[in-house]
């Protein structure tokens, strides 16, 4: 299967480094770029490509704008949307995971990252570079100098095997190696998870992952 690409932000450079990058894939085609949000919107509602890649400052709309439009909450086919940014430790993580963003780059992030975390988001593996996202993740832990907002409560209690695999998908380890660690099946993973979610009212592993952080679930080591 070719994995299709709409690629949205305002530098050329960025965009053709980008394009060099995942056309170079046997399994890439890039189907579209463009230069603001609201024309990022157009074209992905028009395209419903695999994967959108969007910058976060972009003009007429921005990518946090454009990734609420496309992944949020009430779309009805939400699209894959990665975001990729050079801020990476400020307020733009938070709503873009309340907006439906499945994962974070970094600019100068390696190409090898850049194909990696595609392949991942159009797979539907939202949590995709524990050497990025968890870092972002992990600024939204509670501090304790500053008040936060309560978290509502799971519709039921998570059970303990609930949290062990939560905490596993916040520190951004995949299935495959979950189960390695707590001595179960992927298929087993795969219904704890599940379930969390749903416990939860989240859509992927990146608010499962977010909810950890946020309510200390999961801690910085």
């Amino acid at each position: 299967m070719t994995i299709r690409i709409l690629i949205a932000d305002d530098q050329d450079m960025v965009r053709s480094a980008f394009r060099m990058i995942l056309a170079a894939q046997p399994d890439m085609t890039v189907v579209a770029e463009v230069a603001d949000g609201r024309a990022a919107v157009d074209e992905a509602r028009r395209l419903r490509p695999d994967v959108c890649l969007l910058d976060i400052r972009m003009p007429h709309l921005d990518g946090l704008e454009a990734t609420r439009l496309l992944a949020g909450a009430g779309v009805r086919a939400p699209l894959n949307v990665l975001i990729a940014t050079t801020f990476d430790l400020d307020e733009y993580v938070y709503r873009a995971l309340r907006n439906g963003a499945c994962g974070f780059l970094l600019k100068d992030m390696s190409p090898a990252l850049l194909v990696e975390a595609v392949r991942a988001a159009a797979a539907g593996t939202t949590l995709v570079s524990p050497a990025v996202t968890v870092r972002l993740l992990a600024h939204l832990a509670p501090s304790r100098t500053t008040e936060t907002t309560p978290e509502p409560d799971p519709t039921e209690p998570l059970t303990e095997r609930e949290l062990d695999v939560v905490r596993l998908v916040a520190k951004g380890h995949q299935n495959e190696e979950i189960a390695t660690r707590l001595h179960v099946t992927q298929a087993t993973v795969k219904t704890h998870l599940s379930n969390a979610q749903r416990k939860l009212g989240t859509r992927n592993r990146v608010e499962v992952a977010a909810w950890a952080w946020r309510t200390g679930v999961c801690v910085p080591t």
